[in-house]
């Protein structure tokens, strides 16, 4: 089997290039000393340009008003998108919310695909993901503290989250909490919606992450829920059946994830190179007739080639089988991309010296936000781990 790009892929991704390098990029020194709310008339306005090009979440089918992409044309898309800190925002597609959209698209109910998934389509809301614990390891889902009891038609959640992604201005938290704590692990935990504004929800603060605890989306925050009463209809899927509602958010959501780090790696390369062949280390003589330097480029060229290759592979994978059959190649991309990613922000970082910690390019950035890449969604070492026992399977030995 192979996979290909078509020639009406091939014009949507020079739009979304075109328009990203027109009007996303030069937002980002409008940005600089800026929160992210005084960026919002702004991002507003390019956020209508996009719904004028018919380019509106792009991920997300057209029976539910998107462009319709597969898993392999949106991870293209995604790459483009990625080249600037907003441009996911720009479009709709930014995470926690299309992940949160993609599951109440498949899990959600009619009542609560009209009151929690119409807005989020139209943009008119954002939606915030509550799984990780402050006292249990992110790497093992199916252990956690946060309680959801049954009372009557209602669901009471005692719990705290942090790394709640975007809370901070979001209309409802998906969170997942144990509801069956006597059922075998992976059957424990449900997901269940939580309107921000209930009572006993109370967003702590916005983790401070290497200085920067941000606002609106640009954040992460601490969520204490305290005998917080939903709707037992809040309720997503069946009962207990959040670890694999989870598994089907997560495993497409790390092709996404993974070509947005490629895009940035691109961006990140094409600064570089910038840098190399118009700094001069001395009259007449760039920096990029350095030999380290020339390297630098070369590693990082074949390293992103070779990055896009397999994520495209594994969504076309996705395409072809489904994630659980694509698990394999989900894992390997996971970590392979987020450190190759990070490489290519360190030497660009460093081909430009004082420049690179400064704010003034947008590297600082990348560097400060994408290091927690090799962390979220699984860190790298489980990932590596998955990938291994499955291999070792075929040699007789199962751990």
């Amino acid at each position: 089997m192979d996979f290909s790009i078509s020639s009406e892929t091939r014009d949507l991704l020079a739009t979304v290039r075109e328009f990203v390098q027109r009007e996303l990029i030069p937002l980002e020194d409008a940005a600089r000393g800026r929160s992210f709310s005084d960026l919002l008339p702004l991002l507003a306005e390019k956020r209508r340009m996009v719904r004028s090009m018919g380019l509106w979440t792009p991920q997300i089918p057209k029976a539910f008003g998107g462009v319709g992409l597969g898993f392999l044309e949106h991870a293209m898309v995604s790459e483009e998108l990625a080249r600037c800190p907003y441009g996911h925002f720009a479009f709709n597609c930014q995470a926690p919310d299309a992940g949160n959209m993609e599951v109440l698209i498949e899990f959600g109910t009619p009542s609560q695909q009209e009151r929690w998934l119409k807005p989020l389509l139209q943009g008119e809301i954002r939606s915030c993901f509550s799984m990780t614990e402050v006292d249990r390891p992110g790497s093992n889902p199916v252990w956690m503290d946060t309680t959801a009891v049954r009372v009557g038609d209602e669901y009471v959640i005692n719990g705290r989250k942090w790394f709640t992604t975007a809370a901070d201005g979001a209309a409802f938290a998906i969170v997942m909490a144990v509801t069956n704590p006597d059922a075998p692990p992976h059957e424990r935990a449900s997901m269940i919606i939580v309107p921000t504004d209930t009572p006993g929800f109370e967003r702590v603060r916005n983790i401070s992450c290497m200085g920067h605890a941000g606002d609106g989306w640009d954040s992460h925050a601490e969520i204490r829920y305290t005998d917080c009463h939903v709707p037992a209809e809040n309720l997503l899927g069946k009962e207990g059946a959040g670890f694999a509602i989870a598994q089907a958010r997560l495993g497409p959501g790390r092709i996404h994830h993974c070509m947005r780090w490629i895009g940035i790696s691109e961006r990140s390369f094409d600064l570089m190179c910038q840098r190399a062949a118009t700094r001069e280390i001395a009259p007449g003589i760039p920096l990029g007739t350095k030999q380290t330097i020339q390297n630098w480029i070369a590693d990082s060229r074949a390293t992103i080639n070779a990055a896009r290759l397999m994520v495209l592979h594994a969504g076309w994978k996705i395409d072809q089988v489904g994630a659980r059959d694509a698990r394999i190649e989900i894992s390997a991309i996971k970590f392979y991309v987020a450190e190759v990613m990070m490489q290519v922000i360190d030497r660009a970082l460093q081909t430009h010296g004082a420049l690179g910690i400064s704010d003034d390019t947008v590297l600082s950035w990348f560097y400060r936000n994408e290091r927690a890449a090799r962390i979220y969604d699984g860190p790298d070492e489980v990932h590596r781990t998955v990938l291994a026992r499955q291999e070792l399977k075929r040699y007789g030995i199962s751990i």
